[in-house]
This record gives structure tokens, C-alpha cells and sequence, in this order.
């Protein structure tokens, strides 16, 4: 298994932050054909957790960890790229996010919420397309 790194936004290299923003693009953007603002202004604030591994290449795998209002956090940008796929980097880098106590919630890509539900999230409300046509769900895992 590749080193796990886990760093809040004001500790992120310009390097590492780079890698994570160009593995998002490749597969959110440009993969999955979403046009969309990839750069929304929380990924340096203090309290945004980012977690990863890398190798030779680059960022393999991320996802990001939000303070919403309300002490809820929020997990977004699970990714991994596509020669990482099916090592169960993804499910290591949700294990480590959970480490944290308290209530969860994340807007799934509808066919991925069943790897969503093995970490107790529950779907919340309907089904629902963003702006770029892909379908998506709210989940919330309780505290």
C-alpha cells in the first residue's frame, strides 16, 4: 500500500496542490466531460483536510474533507486515476477520513452509492442531475 498523506489546505505544498488540482481535472473535467469551476476557493482554508497517495506519477487517489456550518463535515472530490483504479485506494482514503468523529454527508455520483453505504452513508432525498447531466444523491452518515 502507497503512503497515505493527509494535509490541511495552509499546509499543502504548491507542488502537492498542483498534482491533486490537475488529478480532479483530469477526471472530473475532462474524463467524465464536466465543465464546471473546479477552483471554488476552499482548498487552502485551514480547515479543509485533503488526503492522498501518490507515486512516481503523481496524485493516485484524493478526496477532501469540508467544515460545513453546523459542525457537519462534508467529503467531496473522492478520485482516483484511472491506472489506480480498483486497488481499494479509495476505500483506505474513506477509512481515514471517518477517523474523525461526528456527522458526514457527500453528494455521490449515483453509481457509486453503494460504496458510499459500506461507510454508513444514507441516501437523503432524491436523486437529482448537476449542471453537466450527471446524476447524483445526497447521503448523510449520522454522528
Amino acid at each position: 500500500m502507497p503512503t497515505l498523506h493527509d494535509a490541511t489546505g495552509p499546509e499543502l505544498t504548491a507542488a502537492q496542490l498542483h498534482d491533486i488540482l490537475r488529478l480532479r481535472v483530469d477526471v472530473f473535467v475532462v474524463e467524465q466531460k464536466a465543465a464546471y469551476p473546479e477552483l471554488d476557493g476552499r482548498d487552502l482554508l485551514p480547515d479543509t483536510r485533503h488526503l492522498w497517495f501518490a507515486d512516481g506519477n503523481g496524485v493516485t487517489s484524493y478526496l477532501r474533507v469540508l467544515q460545513d456550518p453546523g459542525n457537519i463535515r462534508r467529503i467531496g472530490r473522492v478520485v482516483t486515476a484511472a491506472p489506480a483504479r480498483g486497488k481499494g485506494l479509495a476505500a483506505h482514503l474513506m477509512d481515514a477520513a471517518l477517523t474523525i468523529p461526528g456527522e458526514y454527508v457527500l453528494d455521490a455520483q449515483t453509481y457509486v452509492q453503494g460504496f458510499y453505504a459500506r461507510y454508513g452513508f444514507v441516501a437523503e432525498g432524491p436523486e437529482y442531475t448537476d449542471d453537466d447531466g450527471i446524476p447524483h444523491i445526497r447521503m448523510r452518515r449520522p454522528a
